[in-house]
């Protein structure tokens, strides 16, 4: 190895000790950020000692980063739009963070998904607290501290060893909203993740999430009588809920992950697909080049996705059902407005959703 290797060397071994004299005074969130931060540094050390021995070797610090959004803000399209890039996988939901989460409603039809999330599983464990909370090894440390750690070697085992198989170089996942402390969660876990929120105009969310909820489980699609789509103590849950977190990750996101944190709201996504696919791009670090832009949308298009629908012929029983903005104007009732607008008014004049209706 010349002269510029073994300096790349010791600078990475000099991170490295500072690293783990961090750790060993168990230092708090704030410096485990610190860490995050030295550990980009090593990364780009053990990229350039690889390109500098020509083995071609993926560097052990792969860049990973999260699409999160409310339920049907468009989070699934988006992962697949992104999953396209010859760079990068994104799959989901892995259902890693949302602590205080819970699948109520177990049905067969939803067996492949896990009633919990990956962090509840790991907080909530009896014996692994117990056995963490006296083993020689961490017996004198905040429980809670070593649980994050662990969740973070998790998550990393399943995004790098999938990762490992496709030849990508960058690997997300969709993580959807379950509780308005996700992105706290994700940051205490993933410090140097970078984060995608896609935000939809919550009433449209809405009328989409009624649809999905009335079609799980079943053949036939939702209908809609004269007493409207939705019954006042759904509208209502859902409003409060888009309102609680998207409410707080639009506050969180960027304190807690600074430029590391990028917002795209589902409509301009849908009016100009091509100038915010290449902006996303661009964010996570990879090409964004006019072909690498094209294939992204393209394989995310609505008619691909629907198997052949044109963007607004609605299938009220697909997952894909209609795939336009402003539907709620024709599914809300005066009560619907009124009721979510009681609970998420703000938030909608906040994020500019009530600009054009005079209001």
């Amino acid at each position: 190895m010349d002269i510029y290797g073994r300096g790349a060397l010791r600078r990475a071994k000099a991170f490295a000790d500072a690293a783990a004299s961090a750790v060993r005074s168990r230092a708090g969130r704030g410096e485990r950020r610190s860490i995050a931060a030295k550990n980009a540094e090593i990364s780009a050390l053990k990229r350039e000692l690889a390109r500098l021995r020509g083995d071609g070797a993926v560097a052990a610090e792969t860049p990973i980063f999260f699409v999160i959004g409310q339920q049907k803000s468009g989070t699934t399209w988006l992962m697949r739009m992104l999953d396209a890039h010859p760079e990068i996988l994104c799959r989901g939901e892995g259902r890693f963070f949302g602590a205080e989460w819970r699948q109520k409603n177990l049905v067969k039809s939803d067996a492949i998904r896990p009633p919990n999330s990956l962090l509840y599983a790991l907080r909530e464990s009896k014996y692994l607290r117990l056995w963490v909370e006296r083993t020689v090894w961490s017996r004198n440390d905040d429980a809670d501290e070593h649980l994050d750690n662990l969740a973070r070697m998790a998550v990393d085992y399943f995004l790098r060893g999938e990762l490992a198989k496709t030849g990508k170089r960058l690997v997300g996942d969709k993580s959807p909203l379950l509780t308005p402390e996700t992105v706290v969660e994700i940051s205490a876990v993933y410090p140097e993740a970078r984060i995608i929120h896609i935000i939809r105009d919550g009433r449209d969310a809405a009328v989409s999430a009624a649809h999905h909820a009335r079609n799980f489980g079943r053949a036939k699609g939702a209908r809609q009588d004269d007493d409207g789509l939705f019954e006042e103590a759904q509208i209502r849950k859902l409003a409060a809920d888009w309102n609680a977190r998207v409410g707080r990750t639009v506050q969180d996101g960027p304190r807690l992950f600074g430029d590391r944190y990028a917002e795209v709201r589902y409509e301009d996504l849908l009016a100009r697909p091509e100038v915010e696919t290449a902006r996303l791009l661009r964010f996570l670090g990879t090409a964004a080049d006019e072909k690498s832009v094209e294939r992204c949308v393209a394989a995310a298009s609505f008619e691909r996705l629907s198997k052949g629908r044109v963007r607004g012929e609605e299938d009220s029983s697909s997952f894909f059902r209609k795939g336009v903005a402003g539907d709620w104007r024709d599914a809300f009732t005066e009560r619907d407005r009124r009721v979510f607008e009681e609970e998420a008014g703000d938030l909608l004049d906040r994020l500019g959703y009530r600009e054009d209706e005079g209001l």
